[in-house]
């Protein structure tokens, strides 16, 4: 891939407040698959170099299409989700540390009012809309219908642990799960088959012509530890490696119903994870790399990202093309036809004419990443950040400036010559353009980071019962207090 040029330092700092209009769509409207794994980085997957582990379905995927090496999600769960649902940077939707809604609830919740959604972007330009996995950020018991206001049709998720309702807790074996018809406990069932059944069921009474979104938050591979059904005899020292297994069979399944129902030369298929492993290492081309979920290392938020689409997407290619989860969003638009949500500025920018051969890069010169870690509340009970200015991240396709929460820089790094972060190069004169660069990017963020939007549900016990997990109750509006280190 060409490299891209350097821009002067204000259109770099433009990019992030640009709000884009939509493209020209792809021809034929192609149907859109995203699949998300809970929690693995890139050294669990096989085609990119990961060792002692096989991964074949999504090798297949990337062989097929293409494999980007530097796309980047956010440090932890919520900020990923919400990052992807509205094309916006944490600082501005607001869910920069994670917040358990079902567990810790306080009224808090994604705001289909007050919040774009891609689904209902998509389901606006004629796509059918369906979602199973892993949900989170809204508690059922007190929105059933909000799934079907954010812009899906159809709909199997674990919502997350529910305060009060200890049966909620199980995602694996005896899930429970919410449907249109209601949540409950699937006995002598795996959480991750009845999610992919039911998208396999949404694909195979799709018709050729008629586009669909599916959005796959998969319940894999996050822990708790488990046994799969594949290898249901796994001792504990091997639980991980068989759910990672698994994932790939789910996937594979995925793909193979797509050729089944002939949909597949009409379907782009998305893979990627929501964040970095959370707790184990492995090898990655000879060098042990430890999953760094909450941590702005690469290995925190430089997630494994393959797309394909036989006769749309280029195949065998990989890229070095700079993606973040705000682009995913308008990508979709764009691939769909579709307009973007009026009244909401959006950050991200659509890759969708390089992963359709029309460009040989993407459009951006920067990358983000920030977020993660529980929230807190004020003395009101909102939910609100920790941190006025929450410590981020900023890269170019070699050098990552940490910022600080005092907006100070803390950390340069060259990612080609230094892989694991460890030498220190911000005072380099060599490097003071570059410092400079990505400085000037940092300047254009507002000054300070949003509170998730919301109007506020009613009080519920659990509430009263949740010790409040953050760090700062009742300090909003105050200076940060300390430095956050590299988190």
């Amino acid at each position: 891939m060409r490299p891209i040029p350097v821009a002067s330092l204000p259109a770099l700092a433009a990019l992030c407040f640009c709000v884009w209009a939509g493209g020209a769509p792809a021809a034929g409207r192609p149907n859109i698959v995203f699949a998300m794994v809970d929690d693995l980085g890139k050294e669990w997957v096989s085609c990119y170099g990961a060792e002692g582990i096989e991964t074949p379905n999504i090798d297949a995927l990337a062989a097929g299409g293409m494999r980007f090496d530097n796309a980047w999600s956010m440090p932890q769960c919520t900020p990923t989700r919400a990052t992807l649902l509205t094309g916006q940077y944490p600082f501005r939707h607001g869910w920069v540390n994670h917040w358990d809604v079902p567990r810790w609830g306080r009224g808090c919740h994604f705001d289909p009012e007050q919040n774009p959604s891609v689904a209902r972007v998509l389901k606006g330009a004629g796509y059918r809309t369906c979602i199973a996995g892993k949900w989170q950020i809204n508690d059922f018991r007190l929105q059933p219908e909000v799934l079907g206001e954010l812009g899906f049709d159809e709909f199997t998720v674990w919502t997350g642990y529910e305060g009060g309702n200890p049966p909620s807790g199980e995602r694996y074996w005896d899930p429970y799960l919410f449907t249109e018809g209601g949540s409950k406990t699937y006995r002598g069932e795996f959480g991750p088959d009845l999610c992919n059944a039911f998208i396999l069921d949404f694909i195979g009474r799709q018709k050729p012509g008629e586009p669909f979104f599916v959005y796959y938050p998969m319940i894999l591979t996050h822990g708790p530890l488990t046994t799969t059904p594949h290898r249901r005899d796994a001792p504990k020292a091997e639980q991980f490696r068989a759910m990672v297994e698994y994932m790939d069979i789910l996937m594979g399944r995925l793909v193979g119903k797509l050729d089944e129902t002939g949909l597949r030369e009409e379907t782009i298929v998305i893979w990627t994870t929501d964040n970095g492993t959370g707790g184990f290492s492995n090898l990655l081309n000879g060098r042990r790399v430890r999953g760094a979920k909450g941590k702005t290392l690469e290995n925190g938020v430089c997630e494994p990202f393959v797309v394909n689409g036989p006769g749309t997407v280029p195949a065998g290619v990989t890229t070095d093309a700079l993606v973040d989860f705000t682009d995913l969003l308008p990508t979709f638009a764009e691939l769909a036809g579709a307009a973007l949500p009026g009244g909401h500025a959006i950050d991200g920018r659509s890759f969708a004419p390089l992963i359709t051969g029309r460009a040989e890069d993407g459009p951006r010169e920067w990358i983000m990443a920030m977020g993660g870690g529980p929230g807190t509340y004020d003395r009101d009970g909102r939910v609100i950040n920790v941190h006025r200015y929450r410590d981020r991240v900023i890269r170019d396709k070699r050098y990552k400036l940490y910022v600080e929460t005092d907006r100070s820089s803390a950390k340069l790094v060259d990612l080609h010559e230094d892989p694991d972060e460890l030498v220190d190069r911000l005072d380099d004169p060599a490097l003071a353009g570059v410092r400079a660069r990505l400085e000037a990017v940092e300047r254009a963020f507002p000054a300070e980071d949003a509170s998730p939007r919301y109007t506020r549900l009613a009080a519920q016990p659990w509430d009263v019962e949740q010790k409040n997990p953050g760090r700062r109750e009742g300090l909003r509006g105050l200076p940060s207090n300390g430095r956050t280190g590299r988190k």
